[in-house]
């Protein structure tokens, strides 16, 4: 059974940090590129960061480029989202994806085959 169960999520100060994981299972995530897309209340979903199956090649949303790292570590089968001087609009539920999304096209959630179920990020003093 294919599935990606994100965790790390939480409340968290504006300036401070929080560091997501996406597990995966049941599928081989060395041979998939992730993505990390989230949406907050009201708005509609955004991509926020992906990383490439071969090469490990990363993009990231102008929004989060500079504070956001995404890695990945294939022998854990889990993938990393780390955010650094988070803001108050950085909140929103954050959810990984798994595909084969073509080149210059990771920012596309359509791309993306297996979807975690998601984990709340709340930057709020």
């Amino acid at each position: 059974q294919v599935q990606l169960v994100e965790s790390g999520g939480g409340l968290v100060q504006p300036g401070g940090s929080l560091n997501l994981s996406c597990e995966a299972s049941g599928f081989r995530l060395n041979y998939y590129s992730i993505g990390w897309f989230r949406q907050a209340p009201g708005k509609e979903r955004e991509f926020v960061t992906f990383i490439r199956w071969s090469g490990g090649s990363t993009n990231y949303a102008d929004s989060v480029k500079g504070r956001f790292t995404i890695s990945r570590d294939n022998a854990k089968k889990t993938v990393y989202l780390q955010m650094n001087s988070l803001k108050p609009e950085d909140t929103a539920v954050y959810y990984c994806a798994a595909g084969h999304p073509d080149y210059g096209l990771g920012y596309k959630g359509s791309a993306y085959a297996y979807w975690g179920q998601g984990t709340q990020v709340t930057v709020s003093s």
